[in-house]
């Protein structure tokens, strides 16, 4: 494994003060599902950079890492 799988932990963040407790890119309102949904449509780093100015490339990262995470984590049945 490499550093970044292991550094979402410091950029991902769940506040049940912010955004209803969704995970979220540490010091913004920027949800992980956001990052996530926009990257699984096909939008490009560098366009979602211009869309969240505040969205790193390490960031970005971070949300990929948290959600391989979950997937070793947490069964999602998955219809045939």
């Amino acid at each position: 494994m490499n550093s970044a799988m292991h550094s979402w932990r410091d950029l991902i963040t769940a506040d049940p003060e912010i955004c209803h407790g969704k995970p979220c890119i540490k010091g913004t309102r920027i949800m992980v599902s956001v990052v996530l949904d926009n990257l699984a449509a096909d939008v490009s780093i560098e366009d979602l950079q211009r869309s969240y100015p505040s969205l790193t490339r390490e960031a970005i990262c971070a949300a990929i890492g948290y959600a391989a995470e979950m997937a070793r984590e947490r069964i999602v049945l998955i219809s045939a």
